[in-house]
């Protein structure tokens, strides 16, 4: 039971921190994920790539990439190959948005501090 309620705890504790964080930048984690996994990657990405980097299930990395196109932070380009595929990069407007999140403006609750402390 202990580890239930501490997970419960750290759910808490993650939806408090997501909440600070989605009004400070006007991004969700989840968007934020979909960035960062293009940067980090330093190429272009298919949607199941993104899914598998984020730990999304892909039906619901579909609806977010969607978001975070519809905000000009990402583009699509056909495969070169494969034209049926589609690839994801940054926009200069995405690279730009990762270079402004700065975690210190969103307090990181006590409970997270430990699970994400380098």
């Amino acid at each position: 039971m202990k580890t239930i309620c501490m997970m419960r705890d750290l759910y808490k504790a993650l939806a408090e921190f997501e909440a600070q964080f989605e009004k400070e930048y006007d991004l969700s984690l989840n968007e934020a994920m979909i960035l960062c996994a293009l940067q980090e990657a330093k190429e272009e990405m298919t949607s199941t790539a993104l899914s598998a980097r984020t730990g999304m299930a892909t039906s619901h990395t579909s609806k977010v990439i969607r978001a975070v196109e519809e905000k000009e932070l990402i583009k699509r380009a056909l495969g070169k190959t494969d034209k049926r595929q589609m690839y994801f990069s940054l926009t200069p407007k995405g690279k730009e948005r990762l270079k402004e999140l700065n975690l210190e403006k969103v307090e990181v609750p006590e409970r997270l501090k430990v699970v994400i402390s380098e």
